[in-house]
């Protein structure tokens, strides 16, 4: 999702003039173990979006969710060093364990809960003081595997839809987040940092924001019904942090622009999936 977004912020911002080239730098598809190709010129930097990200199978396949998340991340960090570059890391709300009374900010501990969070944070350790790490939560975008468009195909099949209600948030979209990634980059940011879209939500509530909007513009024929359920109503191999808010006030004391609400990209998002047809 984001790899997309960043190389049309990238030809944004710089006119297309960078010389920027963007690719996979992480090949893992059912391997026990992650292929991580990188140039023969070192570049300036790398810009690592690629994670293994399937929560709840990383608690049976640990060691392909390792190899992603950490081992290419060394070695990325480790030949970046060696090239006098930047690695520019994005990495995730679950390496925080959901249980502070505040929103979490970049200097604060990892504490992961689940597999997938072990291995983002082991990923992060490998980072040097002078790469880039830009944690988000619960992304999404027009095209690709996400919730919005899982909830999109389920509210067309189902007419009932239980969507949890005590996992609290942010949602995020994708395009914002590599615009503000890039913002970074250009700013010459340093260290840890935390973006997510404006605003609060829990899953609930964001399936029922994305109902309301998808009928409004046509993508939803009808609206089913959304029951809130617990955590424990809907059990899941992996553990999922109950609040998950991402201190942003690092970033944007940085960049100076204002965050955007999550319900006012989601709806952005969801033209431009309706104009994908």
């Amino acid at each position: 999702m984001v790899e997309y977004y960043l190389e049309s912020s990238a030809t944004d911002t710089a006119g297309g003039g960078t010389g920027a080239k963007f690719y996979d730098p992480v090949y893992a598809e059912h391997a026990p173990h992650s292929f991580v190709v990188l140039p023969s010129i070192p570049p300036d930097l790398i810009i690592n979006a690629a994670a293994y990200t399937a929560v709840d199978k990383a608690e049976s396949e640990e060691q392909i969710a390792r190899a992603v998340n950490s081992d290419a991340v060394r070695v990325m960090a480790q030949f970046m060093k060696m090239a006098g570059g930047k690695l520019v890391h994005v990495s995730t709300d679950f390496v925080f364990d959901g249980n502070s009374a505040r929103a979490y900010r970049p200097d604060d501990k990892c504490a992961p809960i689940s597999v997938y969070g072990q291995t983002k944070a082991l990923g992060e350790a490998h980072l040097t003081a002078s790469d880039l790490l830009v944690r988000t939560a619960w992304v999404y975008a027009a095209g690709g595997a996400n919730f919005v468009r899982t909830m999109l195909r389920l509210m067309k099949e189902r007419e009932e839809l239980g969507i949890v209600s005590d996992q609290i948030g942010t949602p995020t979209w994708a395009n914002g987040l590599a615009k503000v990634i890039w913002e970074l980059i250009e700013a010459g940011a340093e260290g840890a940092y935390h973006h997510s879209d404006a605003g609060v939500a829990s899953w609930y509530d964001f399936a029922v924001a994305i109902a309301e909007e998808a009928e409004a513009i046509g993508l939803l024929a009808r609206r089913p019904v959304l029951k809130p359920i617990t955590t424990a109503d809907y059990p899941t191999p992996a553990r999922r942090p109950a609040f998950s808010l991402l201190d942003c006030r690092k970033t944007r004391a940085l960049l100076g622009d204002d965050m955007v609400h999550w319900r006012t990209n989601l709806r952005l998002m969801l033209n431009e999936e309706k104009a994908r047809g």
